[in-house]
């Protein structure tokens, strides 16, 4: 985790709105029996102008969803299609969220207020439009734990309790409700790009492309991309090369994200949407996170093979304004970019310095096969051996001529690392249930964020930064 953002004056832009007309439906939010706040990202509502509102007019905000000043007048709904477990549905859309508001933080990106649980939409079919509690408490410690380590990830900016008891087939009912306000570098995503393809609208896929160009920017393609100057192109080489830092992201910090459908691909390479989700306790690469993923197909280890497929649908989408042959060539970078990325991060998190592709796929290679034979715990291997320290005689000689990266901060004489696995989980949300005791979440996120000081930023991407 870097330092925290730098504070920024409430700066709202709203360029969404050229496209609302077809790209969502505006809507009304729920009105719920109550408001009461839960969790507030104050980090993050210094960075984008808000951490000024008091409790009511937080509320107000981010519970009853009262426009912010100069923003977007009602809440849009966004349409998209997607393809989930591989299989192609056109019938999905925001069923219980939208995004509310559009603003520029300190460094001059655009960040959209987001919705989970804000109630029905055009697309929730048989959906109530809620969020348990408890997702919304998972979701602050997917997305606390991830900043931590490096991810590219939205935040989870606001939880407000909201008084109905939801029933829920995979998990004791009643439950408490909540909504949930997260804050994203962008929400467009792949199947966003794949319902254009499906109704034919070359003009929209246009204008979705140079929307994205102009709101999440990143350097050119390489010299010898054929193509290179075309818009559409252009495109799937950024969202390859997001995508290929975020499937490496993942990797290095354990984390199964469960349902990596193409309508959960954000094209600003940023990880969202956190519901089966779980941290390794052992390096295994069949480990799944979602109950209902009997196939293994989101499983640990093929989680870059799924994000590779998913910039593949977008390819195949963009044929619609492109021809084949550049998007292809585009394609093809993600293995390189993937091999390299995981590398530069596995150093990172190790706390030694990279020394390029080919030696640090030789270092994460030997690591790996010493996790999955050790048993060793992904958590513990990187505390114990930052900078090179107490490592096994098995890798010894890979750690040498590497220089340690800054070990200095307090965190890391701790006797044991942060970790999120599902015990932990489960206890902390056992105390908010049974006891309405949310001390453990506050002492786990505070944890947390001191393990992510400890880390510092994650590397960048050689060329451009992995959010765009």
């Amino acid at each position: 985790m870097p330092d925290a953002p730098p504070p920024s004056p409430y700066r709202p832009d709203t360029p969404i709105a050229e496209l609302a007309g077809w790209l969502g439906d505006p809507v009304e939010p729920a009105d719920f029996p109550r408001t009461t706040l839960r969790f507030r990202n104050d980090r993050w509502a210094t960075a984008v102008g808000v951490d000024d509102l008091s409790e009511g007019d937080w509320l107000k905000h981010f519970g009853r969803f009262d426009p912010l000043p100069d923003n977007l007048p009602k809440p849009l709904a966004l349409r998209y299609h997607g393809h989930q477990f591989r299989v192609y549905n056109p019938e999905i859309g925001d069923g219980r969220g939208f995004l509310f508001a559009q603003l520029r933080d300190g460094g001059n990106r655009l960040l959209d207020l987001g919705t989970k649980g804000s109630g029905q939409t055009p697309w929730s079919r048989q959906g109530d439009g809620r969020l348990t509690l408890k997702g919304g408490v998972r979701e602050i410690l997917a997305t606390e734990m991830l900043e931590a380590l490096g991810v590219n990830t939205s935040k989870t900016f606001s939880i407000i309790e909201t008084g109905e008891q939801l029933q829920r087939g995979d998990e004791p009912s009643p439950t408490r409700s909540a909504v949930m306000t997260r804050l994203s570098h962008g929400h467009i995503r792949i199947g966003s790009f794949q319902r254009l393809l499906a109704l034919e609208e070359a003009d929209h896929m246009r204008s979705l492309v140079d929307y994205c160009l102009a709101q999440f920017p990143g350097p050119p393609p390489p010299e010898d991309a054929p193509g290179r100057d075309e818009p559409a192109v252009r495109l799937l080489h950024l969202v390859v090369e997001r995508l290929a830092d975020l499937a490496a992201s993942w990797m290095v910090a354990g984390f199964v994200h469960g349902v990596l459908n193409t309508d959960n691909m954000n094209i600003t390479g940023e990880s969202f949407d956190y519901g089966p989700w779980r941290f390794l306790p052992r390096w295994q690469p069949g480990f799944t996170a979602a109950y209902f993923d009997h196939s293994g197909l989101y499983a640990f280890g093929r989680q870059p093979e799924a994000l590779h497929w998913n910039c593949g649908q977008l390819a195949v989408a963009l044929r619609l304004i492109a021809d084949a042959p550049p998007l292809i060539a585009a394609l093809e970078r993600f293995g390189p970019l993937y091999s390299a990325a995981i590398g530069r991060r596995w150093c990172w998190r190790v706390g030694i310095e990279s020394l390029g592709p080919e030696k640090d796929a030789e270092l994460v290679g030997q690591c790996e096969a010493y996790l999955a034979e050790s048993d060793a715990p992904p958590d513990a291997f990187f505390h114990a051996h930052r900078g090179g320290r107490d490592l096994p005689d098995a890798l010894r000689t890979l750690f040498e001529g590497r220089s340690a990266l800054d070990s200095s901060h307090p965190y890391w004489d701790d006797a044991e690392p942060q970790t999120m696995l599902i015990e932990e989980v489960e206890a902390i949300w056992r105390s908010i249930d049974e006891a309405d005791d949310w001390s453990p979440l506050h002492r786990k996120v505070a944890a947390i964020r001191r393990m992510g000081e400890a880390h510092g930023a994650a590397p960048e991407p050689a060329g451009h930064s992995a959010s765009g």
